[in-house]
């Protein structure tokens, strides 16, 4: 069954009596080159456990189903049981887990349900929460490859480079767990409804080493939101304000001792300097 079909998808949606929630951000695929392409890009074979987020009514289920050695598909809107009975219910390596993903335990589900497999994750990620959910799955540090499609704004930001428009905090954090690749891009015509932005799908290629020294990543990550809370300013402007303790004084020091240019702003700084400005003021605390 191709439930991207809208012949197919109509009569299926209206038989169940099933209409779109603004709320959970529905847009359900018309366009079936998307799901099939975001499961080969991925690399999703039979060695593959796959955890999707977000069925709906099941395409991209239906295409890592036919290639994953196991697939569990987590969704919160229970409104798609029978409906997903219809599109994936023939799946023998299919496991649907109706909760909110944000609330589980992904190590241990991922330990529990994938076991002697390659752990992946894929998803078409509701715009209004890409974000927490995408944190969620790279935190879980489990996965050999987290696949999503977002808004294409986030895609740009998720690997944007060091100096650019679109580089900020959360590209930090996603390069820090992962390798971001920009697959492909997904126009709004693909899409019932169709939303007013085009969305792209983007592979992150989880690290197996990080090569940093980053003995502390709480302090890391303070570092790189401080760095960007005034990202227009001098990066001592945002360290003083994200480092009480360092004052603008303090702060002109830690620079200095990393090695960087007193003017430097942050958004122009890679992983490598956030982490020797991690390092520096640690070190800073450690000698007081």
């Amino acid at each position: 069954m191709d439930v991207c079909d809208i012949q197919v998808m109509k009569p299926l949606l209206a038989r169940h009596g099933f209409h779109f929630s603004k709320a959970k951000g529905q847009n359900f695929l018309v366009a079936s080159w998307v799901p099939r392409s975001i499961a080969e890009e991925a690399g999703v074979d039979e060695t593959a456990g796959v955890l999707e987020i977000g069925p709906g009514i099941g395409p991209l289920t239906q295409q890592l189903c036919l290639r994953a050695g196991k697939v569990c598909a987590v969704e919160v809107d229970t409104r798609l049981k029978p409906i997903l009975d219809v599109t994936v219910g023939e799946f023998s390596n299919l496991e649907l887990l109706w909760m909110d993903v944000l609330k589980l335990d992904i190590p241990a589900l991922t330990e529990e349900k994938f076991a002697g497999l390659r752990p992946m994750a894929c998803a078409n990620l509701p715009y209004y929460i890409t974000t927490p959910i995408l944190t969620a799955l790279l935190e879980a540090d489990c996965f050999d490859s987290v696949t999503v499609m977002v808004q294409k704004e986030v895609a740009q930001r998720i690997a944007a480079a060091p100096g650019s428009g679109e580089y900020g905090a959360f590209s930090v954090f996603c390069q820090y767990y992962a390798q971001p690749e920009l697959l492909f891009d997904v126009p709004a015509h693909c899409f019932l409804p169709q939303p007013k932005v085009t969305s792209a799908v983007v592979q992150l290629r989880v690290r197996q080493d990080r090569p940093w020294d980053i003995p502390n990543p709480d302090t890391f990550f303070r570092v790189v939101r401080a760095s960007f809370a005034q990202r227009r300013k001098k990066l001592a402007n945002g360290l003083a304000s994200g480092f009480a303790e360092l004052g603008k004084a303090g702060a002109a020091e830690v620079i200095a001792a990393a090695g960087l240019d007193a003017n430097v702003r942050g958004e122009t700084l890679g992983i490598s300097e956030f982490a020797a400005l991690a390092r520096e003021i640690d070190r800073r605390r450690n000698t007081l």
